[in-house]
């Protein structure tokens, strides 16, 4: 299995840790972490962005359904493997040859969440309605032996087309924007950070402006209710499903993007890490979802750089997933709904 993300091995890992921690242990060791915290930021503000979008889908379902969607983050990895399709088949084509990659990252995106808004669609009528007046273990079930069918599927599909499971995107946008003296950011990443950002926003006002939007809300406070109030409670669960798989699948053409090498296992740890995002809002929480998604890319990536000086080389960058669901237990403890949901209580 590849890593979810593209990165060194433990050894080179350990090495630039010692490096680090000697200089950390010299005379300009608090310099020198000052130095380089600007980049650290930069990079963790493009992954949290991502993290976001993503628990994004966990929170709209689970705010109208109130079950764990755990298929969407394979859904994320759908999109990452669709778009890149795109992009490979174009460019086997010549058809990137002279395009302004904005237009082609466009097509892409569009292609991208159609496709991944369809398969959501499809999930949902298939694998959850059925189960909709079941206990809630049901379809969490079901959930997670969706999320393994997706993950064969496209392994199988890559397999038999290409005769690997693993792929490299081609990358539309190169070199990267300085910020002053302190830091530069890929160009790539800061289109990343802007499409989530408006993401984000339209999803905002389509909730909060529109007739679906305030037909979502009622529905979920009350289903019932709703429905005697003549709100289609089928659609309006429908929608959330294309909304959020649409929202996953642009997620993973810009993850493969950002990141360039792509494989079926990336939508499991980075599913888990926005659910983890989602809960640390407060799940069923749109604003909550895009704030914990953006603190837990930067805590991610501020525990990825600097752990092994803090802790004089004991723990490397390989631990900073151990980190993000630490966060996550500490928040089931003390506050298990958010930092921005509210505590519901029991109707006797």
């Amino acid at each position: 299995m590849l890593a979810p993300f593209p990165r060194e091995n433990k050894s080179s890992q350990r090495i630039e840790c010692r490096k680090f921690v000697q200089v950390y242990k010299g005379n300009e060791g608090w310099e020198s972490m000052i130095n380089i915290l600007p980049q650290v930021l930069v990079d963790g503000l493009t992954l949290g962005f991502m993290y976001a979008v993503v628990a994004l889908g966990y929170t709209m379902v689970y705010g109208i359904l109130e079950i764990i969607n755990f298929a969407h983050g394979d859904i994320f990895m759908v999109g990452a493997f669709i778009g890149t399709e795109v992009l490979l088949i174009s460019d086997a084509l010549g058809a990137l040859e002279g395009m302004n990659p904005f237009v082609a990252l466009f097509i892409t995106l569009i292609i991208a969440m159609v496709l991944t808004g369809a398969l959501g669609v499809g999930i949902e009528r298939i694998a959850y309605r059925p189960l909709r007046g079941a206990p809630r273990l049901v379809p969490l079930i079901s959930a997670i032996g969706v999320s393994f069918l997706l993950q064969d599927l496209v392994r199988f599909t890559e397999a038999l087309a290409r005769n690997e499971f693993y792929l490299n995107s081609p990358a539309l946008f190169t070199g990267s924007i300085p910020l002053g003296s302190i830091a530069t950011i890929p160009t790539k990443g800061l289109i990343v950070i802007v499409i989530a950002i408006v993401m984000m926003i339209g999803l905002t006002l389509f909730v909060n402006k529109t007739k679906w939007g305030i037909a979502m809300r009622a529905v979920a406070q009350d289903q019932s209710t709703a429905s005697l109030m003549t709100i289609n409670v089928n659609k309006v669960i429908m929608l959330t499903f294309l909304i959020g798989s649409s929202l996953g699948g642009a997620t993973g053409v810009l993850f493969a993007q950002n990141y360039g090498t792509i494989d079926p296992y990336i939508g499991f740890i980075l599913g888990l890490k926005a659910f983890t995002a989602a809960v640390l809002g407060g799940i069923g929480n749109l604003r909550g979802a895009m704030i914990g998604g953006v603190l837990l890319g930067l805590l991610e990536s501020l525990s990825g750089a600097f752990m092994g000086p803090l802790t004089n080389g004991a723990f490397g960058a390989e631990y900073k997933d151990v980190f993000a669901f630490s966060i996550l237990i500490l928040v089931l403890l003390f506050k298990p709904e958010g930092l921005f949901g509210e505590a519901v209580k029991e109707k006797v």
